[in-house]
């Protein structure tokens, strides 16, 4: 899938153009409107950014896993390389504190960056500070005419170029997800 991203000071603008994507066949789950004003974003009934998504704990918590891993491979490395491993206490004590020191990186990482705007969103933190919105679409590539020709006709929208998108399972299964509740009595 591909991300577009584009901004726009009008919600009103952003409103009008999710309901077109929609009714040319791109669904709510690909469309996604950043901003600071949450409460304005939702009655306007748009599809807004998740507030867990907005920080960076999803990106720093896989990195925090990373570093995590590296040192209990050092720990039990170490341990082996000085013959701790060959007293009565064996490799119990060792693989535990390797548990330990993966779980801690992991929970520090997430924890830092919980409290850092994400990753892919640090480049427009100037703009939502400014009060603008930035709508995001993530597409298929034969998808693309579609959302060009529906966004042509929106002049006061502006392109901000392209980035990593959802992985195109997840939103085949978050379509999945809201046919599912939808159908449930």
């Amino acid at each position: 899938m591909l991300r577009r991203y584009f901004i726009s000071d009008d919600l009103d603008d952003l409103a009008v153009i999710e309901q077109e994507l929609e009714a040319q066949g791109i669904a709510t789950p690909q469309i996604h409107v950043l901003s600071e004003n949450d409460a304005e974003v939702g009655l306007h009934h748009l599809h807004e950014v998740a507030p867990v998504l907005k920080s960076d704990v999803v990106h720093a918590t896989e990195v925090g896993a990373v570093i995590g891993a590296v040192g209990a491979v050092l720990v039990l490395a170490l341990a082996w390389f000085m013959g701790w491993t060959d007293t009565s206490a064996g490799w119990i004590p060792f693989i535990f504190l390797a548990i330990v020191v993966l779980g801690f990186c992991t929970w520090e990482g997430g924890f830092i960056g919980i409290q850092q705007p994400n990753v892919n969103f640090k480049r427009f933190q100037e703009l939502l500070h400014q009060g603008k919105h930035v709508l995001f679409i993530d597409i298929e590539p034969e998808q693309e005419v579609v959302m060009k020709k529906v966004l042509g006709k929106h002049p006061r929208l502006q392109s901000a170029g392209d980035g990593d998108a959802t992985p195109g399972w997840v939103v085949r299964s978050q379509q999945f997800f809201r046919r599912f509740v939808k159908a449930m009595p």
